[in-house]
């Protein structure tokens, strides 16, 4: 038999919230990780699961884990653009300024993959837009080196109400 703690990942990826309650109630670790170091939020929140998601918060999911390459659930749903997703994470408590192993944040992905909701969230927030990354690049560097121009606009607008 498979070890229960590893049925939390596909489940979470599948959104299916009833063998996640079923597995949770098994006493399944909510943190257990895969391979890649991905938890159960984090699959879910790649995965654009918001129900799975707000059941493994409110089970105890740590909500700034981060994969072995350092990227957190805030950073993937910036990163695709799961807007109502992010407003959750947010909400709940993630921590916004988190660096992963280059460098970038949440913001930096919102604003480089022109995911302008989840930016003005995150601005909304008070994520820290002065943050670099590796190279030295700002979240408003990066939407201008991308031609994302509205994000430029959000970003410079929260410079200017500093």
């Amino acid at each position: 038999m498979e070890n229960i703690d590893q049925l939390m990942i596909p489940a979470a990826r599948k959104g299916e919230t009833a063998v996640l309650q079923e597995l949770i109630r098994r006493a399944a670790d909510v943190n257990a990780r895969d391979e890649k170091g991905y938890t159960p939020l984090i699959i879910a929140c790649y995965n654009n699961q918001l129900d799975a998601a707000k059941l493994l918060l409110d089970a105890g999911a740590d909500i700034n884990a981060a994969d072995y390459g350092g990227n957190t659930a805030l950073m993937g749903v910036s990163f695709k653009g799961y807007a109502a997703i992010a407003k959750l994470l947010i909400e709940a408590g993630a921590q916004l300024d988190l660096q992963h192993g280059n460098g970038g944040t949440a913001l930096m992905f919102a604003s480089m993959f022109g995911r302008n909701d989840v930016l003005q969230l995150l601005l909304d927030a008070g994520a820290n837009f002065e943050m670099t990354d590796a190279r030295g690049q700002t979240a408003a560097d990066l939407a201008a080196m991308q031609g994302n121009e509205a994000g430029l606009e959000l970003l410079n607008a929260a410079f200017s109400r500093q």
